[in-house]
C-alpha cells in the first residue's frame, strides 16, 4: 500500500483514517462506509484500493464535473480510468462500454441514472468487478440532505451483480442516515465504519439573525472585506449561498456594484453558462460566486476565504458541506450564515410544498422541518459552534473542548460563560413567553409577540387585540432583540412552530405545552442580553483579555506560547489551531501533571489532547520541577 501511495499517487503518507478504510476494503468482509469532510481525501479510498486489485472498479458518482476532474487526474497517473454519463456522445460512451467489458479500465466513473438500463447492467455482470464505490452516498437516504431517487437502485444492482467489496462514501451523515445507507445498500452487521476528519479548527464558524436583505448585506459585506481583502486584488474565492435563484441574481448585482468580479449561478441557467461560470470561478478569473446549493460539488479550488449564507440551508448536513468548500488549502477562512424571519418562513413554505406548488407529503415535510429546525438550533448555540457539529454527526473523538475563535467561543472568552441550570427563574420566563404564544392565538408573527411581552404599545398589539391580554408586559424588563432571540430558542427547541402561510405566525406545540404547564422541564440556555462593548470585550478578529497571572505562571505561559508557535510552525496551522491564549494561561495556572486533567483545562478537548498533550505536559512539569 504505501509502494502504491508513493509510486503511482505521489503522497508520502496515508491519513490514519484513510489507511483504517483501505484496510478493511481490502479486508475479509468488504463492507465499508466512510463518513468524512469535503475536501478531506475520500476518492483516494477507492482510487488506491482500484489500482491494487485484479478487476473493475465502479464508481458511482452523481458529480459529472468531479468524475472529469478524477478521471483527468487518474490518467495522469497512469491509472486507466473513463467515465459514463449523459454528457458524453452515444458512440464514444458505447466505445467506452465495450473497453469496460474487455477489462481495459481500472476505474470506471458512472451517473447513477446509468443503473436504471438493463443492457447497461448486462454489461457490468460481463465485467470481473473487485470494487463498487458508492460515492455521495447520502443521496441514498430518504432523510439526507440531497435525497437522489435514482439511488435507489444501487441497492438491486449490488445484490444481482454481488462484488467482492462495496465502499460507500459521504461528507454528511448523521446517525440516522449512516444507518439507512447501511440498510439500503444491504450491508448488515459486518459494515466497517470510519467517521473522522469533521473537525475544521481553521474555519472561524459565525452565525447571526439579521432583519433583511440591508443587513444581511452589510453583513456579507464585512465578512468579504475582512477575508479577501479589497475587490481589485483578492486573497482568494468567496461562495455565497442563497436559497432562491432570485436572490442570487440581486446579490451578485449588489458585489458587482460594490467593485467584485461576482457571477450568479443556479439551475434555471443552461448547462453551458453554468459550466463557464464553474471554470472562470476555479481559474480565478471570478472571485466571488452567488450560488444556490447547486454549486460547489466537484469545484477544486482550494483558497476560498469565506462561504456566507445570506439565507439558511436546508439542514446542518446541507450547511456543513457547503461551508466546508472554504479553507481546504488549510489556511484561515470564514464561514457565516445568516437568517431573518422572512427566510424561517420561507424555509417553512419549501418543506411544505412542492416543487409544481402541489402540497408535500405530510411525513417528508415534518422530517424537513425538523431538519431545518436542527439548523436554527445551530445558529442560536450557546456553545462551540464547532463541537456542536461534531457532536450532531456523532464525531466526539474529534471534540476540541472550544475551538477558541468561533463567533460563541470569542463571546465565552470575552465575558464568561453562559449559566444553562434549568432553575425556577429560567422555568418562569419559558413559561410567560409560551403562554403569550398560546394566548396570540395565530394573530401575529415573532415581533408582534415580542412586542407584546415587551409591554410596547404600538400599532400591531394594539391591533390584534395583545395589550388586553393577561400576557402583556409580562417581559417588560427585557429588551425587544433578547425576547425575540428567546422566542426564535423557542422554536427551535419545538416548543413552539410556525405556520406554511405567505406570513407565518408562531403557535404552541404539544411540547411546547407540556413545558408551559410544568409536565416537561423547561432546558434551555437564555440568550445573552445585548450589551455595549467594554475594554475587557475583544473587537473582531483581536484575542480575548487574559486575567492577571503571578510571575511564576507568567513564565510557564510565555513557555507555552513558545511551544504552541513551534507545533504551528511544524504542522503549518496557525497558532490558535494549537490552542488559544486562554487555553495556555488556564493551563499555566492549573498546571496539570496528567493526561485526564490537560482534559479539565479550557479548550483541550480529546482531539487537542490527542495531538499535543504530551509536549505540553512536558513542559509544564519541567517548569513544576524547576
Amino acid at each position: 500500500m504505501d509502494d502504491v501511495l508513493r509510486e503511482r499517487f505521489g503522497l508520502d503518507a496515508f491519513r490514519p483514517w484513510q489507511r483504517e478504510a483501505i484496510d478493511a476494503v481490502l479486508g475479509e468482509e468488504g463492507r465499508v462506509l466512510v463518513v468524512a469532510p469535503t475536501g478531506g481525501g475520500k476518492s483516494l479510498t477507492y482510487q488506491l484500493p482500484a489500482a491494487m486489485l485484479d478487476g473493475l472498479t465502479l464508481v458511482v458518482s452523481p458529480l459529472v464535473a468531479l468524475m472529469e476532474d478524477q478521471v483527468r487526474a487518474l490518467a495522469a497517473r497512469g491509472i486507466r480510468a473513463t467515465y459514463l454519463a449523459s454528457t458524453v456522445e452515444l458512440a464514444e460512451r458505447q466505445a467506452r462500454e465495450a473497453a469496460m467489458v474487455r477489462g481495459e479500465y481500472e476505474i470506471v466513473y458512472v451517473a447513477p441514472e446509468r443503473l436504471a438500463g438493463s443492457a447497461f447492467v448486462d454489461r457490468l455482470a460481463r465485467c470481473k468487478l473487485a470494487l463498487v464505490a458508492v460515492d455521495e452516498a447520502h443521496c441514498i437516504a430518504q432523510w439526507g440532505h440531497d435525497f437522489r431517487p435514482e439511488y435507489l437502485q444501487i441497492g438491486a444492482l449490488l445484490e444481482r451483480l454481488r462484488p467482492p467489496r462495496v465502499l460507500a462514501c459521504t461528507a454528511t451523515a448523521t446517525p440516522a442516515v449512516r444507518r439507512e445507507i447501511r440498510e439500503r445498500l444491504g450491508f448488515g452487521s459486518a459494515c466497517h465504519e470510519v467517521l473522522r476528519g469533521f473537525a475544521r479548527p481553521n474555519l472561524h464558524l459565525a452565525a447571526q439573525h439579521v432583519d433583511g436583505p440591508r443587513d444581511a448585506r452589510a453583513a456579507l459585506e464585512r465578512t468579504l472585506a475582512h477575508a479577501l481583502g479589497e475587490p481589485r486584488s483578492p486573497r482568494g474565492g468567496a461562495i455565497v449561498y442563497a436559497a432562491t435563484r432570485k436572490t442570487t441574481e440581486q446579490y451578485a448585482a449588489f458585489l458587482g456594484r460594490q467593485g467584485w468580479s461576482a457571477a450568479a449561478y443556479h439551475a434555471g441557467m443552461s448547462g453551458e453558462d453554468r459550466s463557464r461560470v464553474a471554470d472562470r470561478f476555479a481559474s480565478r478569473r471570478v472571485d466571488v460566486v452567488v450560488a444556490t446549493n447547486a454549486f460547489g460539488m466537484g469545484i477544486d479550488r482550494s483558497d476560498i476565504r469565506a462561504v456566507v449564507h445570506v439565507q439558511p440551508p436546508s439542514s446542518i448536513e446541507a450547511y456543513y458541506q457547503e461551508v466546508g468548500r472554504a479553507g481546504r488549502d488549510g489556511a484561515e477562512a470564514a464561514g457565516l450564515l445568516l437568517c431573518s424571519g422572512a427566510d424561517i418562513g420561507l424555509r417553512r413554505r419549501l418543506v411544505t410544498s412542492n416543487a409544481d406548488g402541489t402540497e408535500a407529503d405530510a411525513a417528508l415535510a415534518a422530517r424537513a422541518w425538523g431538519l431545518f429546525r436542527d439548523l436554527l438550533r445551530y445558529l442560536d448555540a450557546r456553545t462551540c459552534r464547532h463541537d456542536f457539529v461534531l457532536r450532531y454527526f456523532g464525531d466526539e473523538h474529534e471534540l476540541l473542548g472550544g475551538c477558541g475563535h468561533c463567533d460563541v467561543c470569542l463571546a465565552l472568552d470575552g465575558d464568561g460563560a453562559v449559566d444553562d441550570t434549568v432553575n425556577e427563574e429560567t422555568t418562569l420566563t419559558v413559561k410567560k413567553a409560551l403562554s403569550a404564544v398560546a394566548r396570540a392565538q395565530r394573530r401575529g408573527g415573532l415581533q408582534a409577540i415580542a412586542e407584546m411581552l415587551r409591554g410596547a404599545e404600538t400599532d400591531k398589539t394594539d391591533r390584534f387585540g395583545f395589550t388586553k391580554l393577561s400576557t402583556f408586559g409580562l417581559l417588560r424588563d427585557r429588551s425587544q432583540e433578547w425576547i425575540l432571540a428567546l422566542l426564535r430558542a423557542l422554536l427551535a427547541a419545538g416548543w413552539i412552530d410556525l405556520t406554511p402561510t405567505e406570513h407565518p405566525v408562531p403557535f404552541l406545540t404539544n411540547a411546547g405545552a407540556a413545558v408551559m404547564k410544568g409536565a416537561s422541564p423547561a432546558r434551555i440556555v437564555f440568550p445573552a442580553e445585548p450589551r455595549a462593548p467594554s475594554s475587557k470585550r475583544r473587537q473582531r478578529g483581536e484575542r480575548a483579555e487574559i486575567g492577571p497571572l503571578d510571575a511564576e505562571a507568567q513564565a510557564l505561559f510565555e513557555r507555552l506560547r513558545a511551544l504552541r508557535a513551534e507545533i504551528a510552525k511544524d504542522r503549518g496551522v496557525p497558532p490558535y489551531v494549537v490552542a488559544h491564549d486562554r487555553t495556555l494561561a488556564d493551563m499555566a495556572e492549573r498546571r496539570p501533571a496528567t493526561r485526564d486533567a490537560l482534559l479539565a483545562v479550557h479548550g483541550m478537548g480529546p482531539a487537542r489532547v490527542e495531538q499535543y498533550g504530551e509536549r505540553f505536559l512536558e513542559v509544564v512539569t519541567d517548569a513544576s520541577g524547576a
